[in-house]
């Protein structure tokens, strides 16, 4: 990672997003236009920020990350290698939201190495996204996701599970097909 008072080359920051000083930003990651990072942030190398996107401080991006437009990813999210998030995805990060709380702490999420989260998915706090899990656009998550499951709907379902390439394999939600 490179931090963005010695930013390398390789790093491109459209002119309108803001990169906070102390942000940590990999070597080929693109932050585009209006994005804002904070100053404790880290993603990793050879990501894409998109158009609107807010990584908040603290927050840990691995990488090979997308990261599509209109995403704000709070404090308490962490996101592995190579997760999809598509345009206007919600995390959020308190389960009793008020806005004047003395004893508010953050609840945390994990998305696992290659999970995929689809367009206008909203992630409840307090939960794990599994490796290569996908979850369909639109979907509510409150609960944990399996490795490989495919969930979907409000509150988000399992449907199936899926491969490394997002290709459906079963729908038998039961019974996950053998991995690897």
């Amino acid at each position: 990672m490179t931090d963005t008072t010695n930013r390398s080359a390789s790093v491109f920051v459209h002119p309108t997003a803001d990169v906070e000083d102390g942000a940590q930003v990999g070597d080929g990651t693109k932050v585009w236009h209006l994005a804002h990072v904070r100053s404790s942030a880290q993603v990793g190398a050879g990501c894409v920020i998109g158009r609107n996107v807010y990584v908040d401080a603290n927050v840990t991006v691995g990488d090979r990350v997308k990261i599509q437009n209109n995403v704000s990813v709070y404090q308490g999210v962490t996101i592995e290698d190579e997760v999809f998030v598509g345009p206007c995805a919600v995390f959020t990060n308190d389960f009793r939201p008020r806005a004047q709380n003395p004893d508010w702490t953050i609840t945390p999420t994990m998305v696992r190495r290659g999970a995929s989260i689809g367009a206008n998915a909203t992630l409840v706090c307090g939960i794990e996204v599994g490796e290569y899990a996908m979850i369909a656009a639109g979907s509510v998550v409150t609960k944990d996701v399996k490795p490989y499951q495919l969930v979907a709907g409000n509150p988000a379902r399992p449907k199936g599970w899926v491969d490394e390439k997002g290709e459906v394999v079963s729908r038998d939600v039961d019974n996950p097909p053998h991995q690897g």
